[in-house]
């Protein structure tokens, strides 16, 4: 049940730009803040990734912030915050590791090869670079864009964008495995 609701959270998350474009048509800001504090609180309850807490924490400080300034402009910087936060976690596994993306990977491969660890770091890092590019322009629509604009690319492009990133690494690393073992 919990994987459940976890989902079903994430996908309201992963909803935000789109609450928030729909949502201040009907309420004040600090309404659809509230929303996303709530969020931010369910999932912090059922969280089982300690690399999950920070970003929901840095969610629930955010969604309080834009409960008291009660300002749309606030809203339009969560994707930053989200990207930032992201940046951070995997920027870290980097300087600690294991990498995330070697973490992940050896959930399924347990004995990665010498060749596997040097390709998830490269891949952490190619996420890292998609956090800064993806933060920026997020960062871009939030101050100089429409606010259509803003809900389209981080309500849409964004995640289309993420996609491409995960499916392209994933054809890559099936032809990878083939050349290289």
């Amino acid at each position: 049940m919990p994987l459940i609701v976890n989902a079903l959270i994430g996908l309201m998350t992963l909803l935000y730009p789109l609450a928030v474009y729909f949502g201040i048509q009907y309420f004040e800001p600090r309404i659809v803040a509230m929303l996303l504090c709530g969020l931010s609180v369910l999932r912090l309850g059922i969280a089982n990734h300690p690399w999950m807490r920070p970003v929901l924490i840095a969610g629930l400080c955010f969604g309080g912030f834009a409960v008291w300034s009660n300002q749309l402009i606030t809203l339009r910087f969560y994707p930053v915050l989200v990207n930032a936060v992201m940046l951070l976690i995997f920027a870290a596994s980097l300087i600690f590791p294991p990498s995330l993306v070697e973490r992940l990977a050896r959930l399924q491969e347990p004995d990665l090869p010498a060749d596997g660890v040097f390709y998830t770091r490269r891949v952490t890092q190619v996420w890292c670079g998609f956090f800064v590019i993806n933060g920026g322009l997020a960062l871009s629509t939030a101050l100089w864009s429409s606010f259509e604009i803003w809900s389209l690319y981080n309500g849409l492009i964004a995640y289309v964008l993420m996609g491409l990133l995960f499916g392209g690494e994933y054809l890559f690393r099936m032809r990878w495995k083939r050349l290289h073992r």
